[in-house]
């Protein structure tokens, strides 16, 4: 519906200081448990944490094989039999220099004050606003329609592009075959997948996503279903839409 911009209203590397209580599980501990955190934009999606070096204490870190980069040191992170390689990066020169940052995978949880966060840290200028709509949406692949609305909800993500969701039966669930893929979202939550299976015989792999049980800030979205826009036919009131 929309093609993606990106903000520009500061350069990267971008730092700022975050006012929430960071915490950071990992074999059975908080290796860290700070309120000096930065959120620190490296590219132009999302921020990630940054920590003062002190805020981790040196007994959960072992130099990684290949050390030292130049501009930055790994270290391993070890927590009694616990061992992410590689998973800690404490910057040495530029912007970045005295801060570490943790792979967000590679460790088991992270909290802001007390609540869990998933995936990356939220974006605090991004906003997701869900409007109920009326435009004609039609969704097809290889000439086939796949599903078609009056009633869809348009998400507008900021600095992404806008999607259709749209309810189950107004779509073609014949054609739909469930996948084993997840995937998580920290503003919607946790989204299953279909593939489209065409009469032909031919398949188009994860290709429509839901939310069974999404997140308070998009519950409007709850059971409907989105598309791959990228990869398929949308037309908006008759007027077929740029991939």
């Amino acid at each position: 519906m929309a093609t993606a911009f990106f903000r520009t209203f500061f350069s990267l590397p971008h730092i700022e200081p975050s006012p929430k209580r960071i915490r950071v599980l990992f074999g059975g501990k908080y290796i860290v448990d700070t309120t000096a955190a930065r959120l620190v934009w490296t590219q132009k999606y999302y921020p990630y944490y940054y920590f003062p070096a002190e805020d981790l204490p040196k007994e959960y870190i072992h130099p990684a094989g290949a050390a030292n980069e130049g501009e930055l040191q790994r270290y391993d992170l070890v927590v009694g039999s616990r061992k992410a390689e590689a998973a800690v990066s404490h910057h040495l020169v530029g912007d970045l220099a005295g801060l570490i940052n943790i792979e967000f995978s590679a460790v088991d949880a992270w909290f802001e004050e007390d609540e869990q966060i998933y995936q990356h840290p939220k974006d605090p200028y991004k906003r997701i606003e869900v409007l109920q709509s009326s435009r004609h949406i039609r969704i097809e692949l290889n000439g086939v329609v796949i599903a078609e609305t009056r009633r869809p909800r348009l998400l507008f993500e900021t600095s992404l592009r806008t999607r259709t969701y749209i309810p189950m039966t107004d779509c073609r669930l014949d054609l739909f075959a469930p996948s084993a893929l997840t995937t998580t979202c920290p503003y919607k939550g946790i989204a299953n997948y279909y593939s489209v299976r065409l009469p032909d015989g031919s398949i188009l792999e994860n290709s429509v996503w839901y939310y069974r049980t999404p997140l308070a800030e998009c519950i409007e979205i709850k059971g409907l279903l989105a598309f791959y826009d990228e990869k398929l036919d949308v037309f908006v009131d008759d007027v077929l839409q740029p991939r």
